[in-house]
């Protein structure tokens, strides 16, 4: 998958060997970030530098991460959820927690199996979660039509449910970011605290364009919560701005050629 990248944004240049920036959650380990150099490098590259996903949101999301003060971002993707304080372009506490998108279309496929002995789709679960799913009560309560294969007749079958009942099942995953917000921001240092209290925190990723998940977030910690503008793609224009100004930026980063 990286060499065809590679290959059609250069044309398919054979021979071309370009500088790679990849980003990568924060509690990956050396082992697997090893794999990731080495895929780089087989693929073509010529240098390979990884950034960790919290900086790469912060980033995108427009936060100073250079700067010598707290920033907290929270970064909800498909298969993890970084959260992390970041300050002088190095992370200074995080918490990496491989429950995010994903694990809330299971918890919907459970509920409806649990409920209405009902078997959704991964796909069936994703849309209900984008056209109704909720973290925070809504002002006007959404429906939608599931459907699916009845798990006694083995038919096709649908069902009118509603956004309270996804809440309620998304109910799992989400109090288990926001416990892990909570220890992030037990184990972040005072004077940065005051930082983050002053000017809260961001949330990023496709987690973010759950509805309420702000304001849950919020009503958990007490501090200020905000999306990031296109929080879908943050991370990766973030990767693309360290990209563009390596010289600048490349104190963020570390590359195939530190100890990995």
């Amino acid at each position: 998958m990286i060499r065809y990248f590679i290959n059609k944004v250069h044309n398919r240049r054979w021979g071309y060997r370009p500088r790679l920036v990849i980003s990568v959650p924060s509690g990956i380990t050396d082992v697997e970030k090893r794999a990731v150099y080495g895929s780089a490098e087989r693929a073509g590259a010529r240098r390979v530098y990884v950034i960790d996903e919290p900086k790469a949101a912060g980033i995108g999301a427009g936060l100073p991460i250079t700067e010598p003060t707290g920033n907290m971002i929270v970064d909800i993707g498909g298969g993890t959820t970084e959260v992390a304080v970041i300050s002088l372009g190095g992370v200074v506490t995080s918490q990496s927690l491989r429950i995010a998108g994903d694990r809330m279309d299971e918890a919907i496929i459970a509920h409806m199996k649990r409920t209405y002995n009902m078997d959704i789709g991964p796909r069936m679960a994703e849309d209900i979660k984008i056209n109704i799913g909720s973290a925070f009560p809504l002002e006007q309560e959404l429906t939608v039509e599931a459907k699916g294969r009845d798990f006694i007749t083995g038919l096709p079958r649908r069902e009118v449910i509603s956004s309270e009942e996804i809440r309620e099942a998304l109910r799992e995953p989400i109090t288990a970011i926001i416990d892990s917000i909570r220890l992030t921001l037990e184990q972040t240092p005072p004077e940065l605290s005051a930082d983050i209290f002053d000017r809260g925190m961001v949330v990023a990723g496709g987690g973010a364009l759950l509805r309420g998940i702000d304001k849950a977030i919020s009503r958990e910690t007490g501090l200020q919560v905000s999306i990031a503008d296109d929080p879908l793609t943050a991370v990766a224009r973030g990767t693309g701005a360290v990209l563009d100004d390596l010289g600048r930026m490349g104190g963020v980063l570390e590359s195939s050629d530190s100890d990995y």
